[in-house]
């Protein structure tokens, strides 16, 4: 389980802690202004960054791992390395693991979420970066598969443009990074809020966490995740679910769900992971 412990009271604004996890909806700015991905290379240690980037979510890791190499050295950072495994067995390549004791960063690019478990998961790679991330000790971001990874239930696949129901989303296991939170990228892009809304249907006690493309939410070892980019992130709160009736209909037809919280956040906006509200400007003028 993530180690986040809130020590934030009532409406406090909190403070950006080091390391982070940056949840990121895909697509994000390589070229210009690159905010998220400078987050992220500040966050790592900025100039005394060391960065592993895992591309094994691509079927051309080379070429996504170079691109972000590059990126992140135009940035200064200190040492990069590519950790290109396309084989379980070499998820506890010593080389490898060396590095991971020595980094600061980790990136998961983007590509298919379920290559990127089965590549990973359960391995000692994979156990050891989990590790470091609960103990705060490095900063890990994930695109768009990177993204779709974070919980324990992940979305594998599905399809958009349907009233929300079972055979919509193709549910799979995650990573466990985040456990609480149900993650789905490309979000309004894609038209994707039947999907997240399906997976909910199926999973109540996780929290929906749907981001938009060059768009971030960026959880802080507080709780508070903190929104950033040109996008949204939605926030699909199911803790006080009334009804579903997604047990007694058949896996194609619409479904119910009944006392939903929806929360729409932008640039600047803040919300807490467990005690489940958003950190609002009147909250904060008034907390001020």
């Amino acid at each position: 389980m993530l180690q986040i412990e809130s020590q934030v009271s009532g409406t406090q604004m909190p403070k950006p802690t080091k390391t982070a996890i940056l949840v990121i909806g895909g697509a994000e700015d390589k070229v210009h202004g690159r905010e998220i991905l400078h987050t992220f290379f500040n966050r790592s240690g900025a100039a005394d960054a060391v960065i592993a980037i895992v591309p094994s979510a691509s079927r051309e890791p080379l070429l996504i791992g170079d691109r972000y190499r590059h990126i992140f050295e135009d940035m200064g950072a200190k040492r990069l390395e590519i950790i290109d495994i396309r084989e379980r067995s070499q998820a506890e390549d010593p080389k490898y693991m060396e590095f991971l004791e020595e980094c600061t960063g980790v990136f998961l690019t983007g590509g298919d979420q379920l290559r990127l478990c089965g590549l990973l998961a359960e391995t000692p790679i994979m156990e050891r970066i989990r590790d470091r991330v609960q103990k705060g000790e490095v900063t890990l971001a994930g695109t768009s598969a990177g993204a779709a990874v974070m919980g324990h239930h992940m979305i594998g696949g599905g399809g958009s443009g349907e009233s929300p129901n079972r055979s919509l989303v193709d549910m799979a296991m995650g990573l466990g990074i985040i456990p609480e939170v149900l993650v789905d990228q490309h979000f309004h892009n894609r038209n994707r809020m039947a999907r997240l809304l399906s997976a909910i249907a199926i999973h109540p006690d996780r929290l929906g966490v749907g981001i938009d493309e060059d768009t971030c939410a960026m959880f802080e070892q507080d709780g508070w995740i903190q929104v950033m980019g040109k996008g949204t992130v939605t926030i699909v709160d199911a803790q006080d679910l009334s009804y579903t009736n997604q047990m007694d209909v058949g896996v194609a037809d619409p479904l119910s769900l009944h006392s939903l919280r929806l929360h729409i956040l932008c640039h600047g906006d803040r919300y807490h992971l467990y005690q489940r509200h958003p950190l609002t400007p009147m909250t904060d003028e008034k907390s001020a």
